[in-house]
């Protein structure tokens, strides 16, 4: 009989931990020990000899483990496992040998368990060598299986051989030919369970032998849960939590499962969440709460060293998996974690955070009897902790306290109070440096809007309004309920809580007789019931209101919290930080939903978000989202709308967008409702109702409704222009028809949605150049007639300028040609604005010519007199009618001189393009005689002669032949040509801007300043000629939108003519300091242009547009900020212009110290190169010793301080030159 193995479970353990290569294998199959040198002699059919046997005799009998030829035979082969190629290991021995352990052990375990079942402690007894056998085997195997599963990736390329395809057809084997183990460690996960189940302490007699058994089984398991790949599949780690569940709650594993899952959390970071699971099932299906105590009880008192990241954000997810899955044993603990709020680590302190949040969500579910005073005070300490962490010192905290605060808004229980405190909180965060603090901040006030729980009694609307209005009809019921201040019985009232017994003992006197009590009739009875049937109820309804005026007074705050945040939010809309933005827009959209008043300021501010650059993701999604929030705000109906009422729904809220709205506002609307039509997302429906509304005429209907349908037709019309070309009439009936003329706003609009049917930029289906040749329309067309038309309307409004200016823009976007039309429009306003003179000089009344519709009309709109005027009143009156009428004649004058450059600069582009083409023709055509023949002579007569002539023409002109005559007729023709009519108004113009006290009236010098500008952007020699007289007038002008306007003329000449503008740059500088805040922005906006653009060149005065930093108006220091962060970007701008600003800025002695601080700190932040602060730091170190006085030390100073240049030796200096300073003091 073969013998048996002398198996020692601690020696063998022993040689196994040191190296499982001395492990003594003497009985070994021969023909394996033959192949121990040479690995690859370990072939299919030499392991299965050996194996095969063993297979059959375990299946027979599992104790014949025991024999020394079979262990040995086992062991040697998991000896070899480590030397076997990938391949070999996954398909001939790891498999096989598994099953075959695995088997055996659950065989065994059968077999205990019945004879534990029948008590035969003999036969019990002689199972403990097999299952140790069995178990040592298992670990070993198992080790072996993941050590092989870890370098499986890098192996698992040779699996891809000549054997790959018969891999494939293997049972558990993978698409990639691999072993899948996951089904056979499943197994023997299972079998563990099941031994770990028995009586062991019958088979182990010793607490030592028993806990060295269990081990075998637990080592493997945290080895098994150590790979990421094992632990997501929920089968192998349920069974893994099973087999550690059993060890613990049964076999005294409890402080060793301790010890390892604080070794698991500290270096293996994906077991965060695994290891809360595993306590959370041991604490409920398993009733053992203890281990996660002790487990959190050390985690409390964990040091961490402050290199280590992965360690406290390890603890930080598993303190949080865990108080989310088991909060009740985490507030047991809670006074020891809260010790983690002290740490350095912001993940700690997160996860602390985020414990309170669920802690309290847990609290705030308990109903009835446990929710007890103590628990009130618990969550009372939580929300303390959560409002003090809102000003931590790390953003990342901060936010978590945000979101969980978030989280908790969504419970049933509300916390009134605490929810006030969270908004205050969240709107003082708005303002929060980091991005992300706001952004979440913002988030929280939308949740506490959307599920706020002032909606039981008037539904859900948080209108101020509404709530002041209750507030005050409930103060008025609570007036009128309590008694008036003099009536009888209030003094005796208190009376009434005085003991009445000893009253009467202390009064008495002995002897004297007792007053008896008068018996109460029976009326009297009932009279007292009444009164206090009366009073109950008028005390309950007393109370009623009080607690009712209690609840408005707690709306009212949260409201006016919400109203103090929304302008904060609306800054927001500015932010770099994309998401931000977004949050901010779904705040608005969430409160305009309650009816919050201040959201549509903030829905008006979003539209600028329209230009948020899209050439990023990021760019695309603010665009995207905010045509969402304004599609879901005013372009979709309810769904219980028939199709005609969403189309009046929708219609109506696109017209009330231009109420009100600011130029600025109708821009960015104009760009969004463009993008949405070009989108399709303007249901034809909407755009009849659209023209329903402006063309109505049996009804009287709002001007500004009828001017908003105009507005937004010509949004749509930048999209479609076809949809202004179809409704063509209805804008000459209405909008360049009477009502035109009786309003000028309308009239004016009617001219931008007249001027998009020829729209170069848009055009669906047609390309530009298409476009620009088929919309042109010949002079007597009925459009062009009434435009030019609209500009002989007389009138004293100043809409009329910008009806004219209108009206000039659409017959030169219209017209074939419009210089010849707006030259008719020239003459006939000339004539009567002098004959109108001369006849004024008559004593006899001005006749009106029955033709002339607009002088009707003028007649209309003049007020009657019903007496006779004073000879003197009427001369004032006929000099302020010449100056109006000779004000709109220059205006009309100098807007064409500018619309005829850019038509000439059309013609120029037409031109090109033309020769282009003909180019391209010609070349395609004569490479292929035969097809040049081919064609008829038919068709190619019948083009037109002047069409030839033109291609003649064009074919025999150079393109700089073209431009030179461009150029000519532009400088010397327009205004110096013999036989053009501006060269009448430039001396004219010149000679009424000269000479402002003859021509007194404010208005005509406004428009003759102006004029002058445009003539002025015509020729270079005219602007030579009167660039003085323009600087004089930009100086001395008291009228601030003639500066403004001056300003913006000086910009366009430095485009036109920078050789004339370059040297009197200092003129546009100072208008920075203007006194006019108006001014003084548009001077900003024109020479950031300038800058930028690289038009000007920068020579010291950027230091004028730095002190803009620190303006008054935030407008004005917002663009300046704006202006430097996009100089920054230009080869070092703000680095070469650095010391000429700082020293007009530090020469300035009329800028505080403060201010100047504020401007040189933000201009140093655009020194980002060590080179280039080391230069900068130099050159001001050499200003030290030159300083005169004790504030331009300080300066200089200061600027060193920003400027990171490392340099000792000027740190000296600035040392000693304090001393000296203070010496000198």
């Amino acid at each position: 009989m073969e013998s048996h193995v002398n198996f020692d479970l601690n020696e063998s353990l022993k040689h196994y931990q040191d190296d499982p290569s001395t492990i003594a294998t003497p009985e070994a199959d021969s023909a394996l020990v033959d192949c121990e040198n040479d690995p690859e002699a370990l072939t299919s059919a030499v392991i299965n000899s050996a194996l095969n046997p063993i297979v059959d005799s375990v299946a027979e009998n599992p104790d014949a483990i025991a024999r020394s030829s079979n262990f040995d035979t086992l062991q040697f082969l998991l000896k070899c496992a480590p030397t076997i190629s990938y391949a070999q290991q996954s398909y001939i021995t790891v498999p096989d040998f598994l099953d075959l352990v695995v088997s055996g052990l659950a065989a065994e375990a059968d077999i205990v368990h019945d004879d534990l079942e029948v008590d035969e402690q003999e036969s019990v007894q002689h199972h403990k060598q097999p299952l140790e056998m069995f178990a040592f085997l298992l670990q070993w195997t198992m080790t072996a299986v993941e050590a092989k599963a870890a370098e499986k990736p890098a192996s698992a390329p040779a699996a891809r051989g000549k054997g790959a395809k018969s891999a494939k057809s293997k049972i558990g084997a993978n698409k990639d030919g691999s072993w899948d183990s996951s089904t056979q460690i499943q197994a023997a996960l299972d079998t563990m369970s099941k031994v770990l189940k028995l009586k062991l302490a019958k088979v182990f007699l010793t607490t030592s032998e028993r806990n060295t058994f269990v081990s075998l089984f637990t080592k493997p398991v945290y080895l098994v849960l150590e790979s990421e790949t094992r632990i997501k599949s929920t089968a192998i780690r349920m069974h893994a939590f099973k087999v550690l569940c059993i060890a613990v709650k049964h076999h005294g594993h409890a402080f060793g499962a301790q010890t390892s899952i604080i070794q698991n959390l500290s270096y293996f970071e994906h077991l965060s969440e695994p290891m809360a699971e595993f306590l959370h099932i041991l604490a409920e299906q398993y009733d053992h709460a203890q281990l996660t105590e002790e487990v959190l009880r050390e985690l409390s008192n964990k040091e961490f060293n402050s290199n280590d990241a992965k360690g406290p954000k390890s603890v930080s997810t598993f303190i949080t998996k865990i108080s989310e899955l088991a909060p009740r044993l985490v507030i047991k603990q809670m006074t020891l974690l809260a010790k983690l709020l002290d740490s350095e680590s912001y993940t700690l302190r997160c996860a602390i955070i985020e414990v309170c949040g669920n802690l309290i969500a847990m609290l705030s579910k308990q109903e009835g009897e446990e929710r007890s005073e103590t628990h009130k005070g618990q969550i009372n300490a939580f929300f303390d902790v959560l409002e003090e962490r809102l000003l931590d010192i790390n953003p990342y905290c901060r936010c978590r306290a945000i979101q969980v605060y978030v989280k908790l808004c969504d419970l049933e229980t509300k916390f009134p109070k605490r929810r006030q405190t969270a908004a205050e909180l969240a709107a003082r965060s708005l303002e929060d440096k980091s991005s992300n603090v706001r952004r979440n901040a913002i988030k929280l006030l939308g949740k506490l809007v959307s599920t706020h729980p002032f909606g039981v009694l008037h539904g859900g609307q948080l209108s101020f309004k509404e709530w002041d209005a209750r507030l005050r009809a409930v103060d008025a019921e609570l007036n009128a309920l309590k008694p008036p201040a003099g009536t009888p019985g209030l003094a005796e009232k208190p009376e009434a809580t005085v003991d009445e017994s000893l009253l009467d003992e202390a009064t008495q006197v002995a002897g004297s007789p007792q007053k008896q009590p008068v018996p109460m009739t029976n009326e009297q009875k009932q009279a007292a019931m009444v009164a206090a049937m009366a009073e109950a109820a008028t005390s309950e309804a007393m109370t009623k209101l009080q607690l009712t005026r209690r609840y408005y007074v707690e709306a009212l705050r949260f409201i006016e919290v919400l109203h103090a945040a929304s302008p904060t939010v609306s800054q927001l809309l500015s932010s770099k930080n994309k998401s931000e933005v977004i949050e901010a827009m779904d705040f608005f959209v969430i409160i305009d939903a309650y009816k919050i008043e201040t959201a549509r300021v903030g829905i008006r501010r979003m539209l600028r978000l329209i230009w948020t650059k899209g050439n990023s993701d990021e760019g695309k999604g603010v665009q995207t989202h905010l045509i969402e929030c304004y599609k879901g705000l005013f372009f979709e109906a309810p769904d219980s709308f028939s199709a005609n009422d969403a189309a009046n729904f929708v219609a109506r809220n696109m017209i009330s967008l231009t109420f009100g709205a600011t130029p600025a506002e109708l821009t960015c609307l104009e760009q969004l409702l463009s993008t949405m039509m070009k989108g399709d997302l303007v249901p034809e429906l909407v755009v009849q109702k659209l023209w329903q509304v402006y063309g109505v005429q049996k009804k009287e209907i709002s001007k500004n409704q009828r001017k908003g349908a105009i507005i937004v037709l010509g949004m749509l019309a930048l999209a479609d222009p076809e949809l202004v070309v179809r409704e063509m009439e209805t804008c000459l009936r209405i909008g360049l028809g009477a009502l035109g003329r009786a309003d000028l706003g309308l009239a004016r609009y009617t001219c931008i949605a007249l001027r998009r049917i020829n729209n170069p930029k848009q055009g669906k289906g047609a390309s530009a150049a298409t476009t620009a040749a088929t919309a042109r329309l010949p002079n007597d067309h009925a459009v062009l007639v009434r435009l030019a038309a609209v500009t002989e309307v007389q009138s004293q409004s100043q809409e009329w300028f910008g009806v004219a200016e209108q009206a000039v823009g659409a017959i030169y976007a219209l017209s074939k040609h419009p210089d010849v039309l707006c030259s008719t429009i020239i003459r006939k306003k000339t004539k009567e604005v002098f004959q109108q003179q001369q006849e004024e000089k008559k004593p006899e009344p001005r006749e009106t010519t029955p033709q002339d519709e607009d002088v009707e009309m003028s007649g209309m709109d003049e007020p009657s007199a019903e007496d006779t005027p004073a000879p003197g009143s009427v001369e004032r009156r006929n000099d302020r009618n010449a100056a109006i009428a000779l004000s709109q004649l220059l205006f009309v004058v100098g807007h064409v001189a500018i619309k005829q450059i850019v038509h000439l600069e059309l013609c120029e582009k037409d031109f090109k393009r033309r020769k282009a083409e003909k180019e391209k023709i010609k070349s395609a055509v004569e490479p292929s005689p035969a097809k040049k023949g081919s064609k008829t002579p038919g068709k190619r007569q019948q083009a037109t002669e002047e069409e030839q002539d033109e291609l003649d023409l064009i074919a025999g002109t150079t393109e700089d032949d073209f431009t030179e005559a461009i150029a000519h007729i532009r400088e010397r023709e327009l205004l110096y040509g013999p036989t053009s009519l501006l060269s009448s108004f430039g001396p004219l113009v010149a000679e009424i801007c000269a000479n402002n006290t003859a021509y007194a009236n404010k208005q005509l010098q406004a428009q003759a300043a102006l004029c002058l500008a445009k003539l002025m952007c015509v020729s270079a020699e005219y602007c030579e000629q009167n660039l003085s007289l323009l600087i004089t007038i930009l100086e001395r002008s008291a009228d601030a939108t003639t500066r403004s306007n001056l300003v913006v003329a000086l910009g366009d000449m430095a485009v036109c003519f920078n050789h004339l503008i370059d040297e009197n740059t200092d003129f546009l500088y100072r208008r920075l300091c203007d006194e006019d805040q108006s001014v003084k922005r548009t001077c900003l906006m024109t020479l950031t242009f300038l800058i930028l653009a690289g038009q000007v060149k920068v020579k010291g005065q950027l230091g004028e547009m730095a002190k803009c930093l620190e303006d008054s108006d935030k407008r004005i220091s917002d663009m300046a900020r704006m202006f430097f962060s996009e100089l920054a970007t230009k080869d070092n701008a703000v680095y070469n212009h650095f010391v000429d600003m700082f020293s007009l800025l530090s020469a300035d002695e009329a800028l505080e110290e403060e201010a100047f601080r504020k401007i040189v700190k933000f201009l140093a932040t655009f020194i980002e190169k060590d080179k280039h602060a080391k230069q900068l730091a130099n050159k001001l170190a050499a200003r030290l010793q030159r300083c005169d006085n004790e504030r331009q030390w300080n300066d200089v100073a200061f600027a060193l301080g920003l400027l990171a240049h490392k340099d000792e030796e000027i740190g000296r200096m600035v040392g000693e030159g304090f001393k000296l300073v203070q010496a000198g003091a």
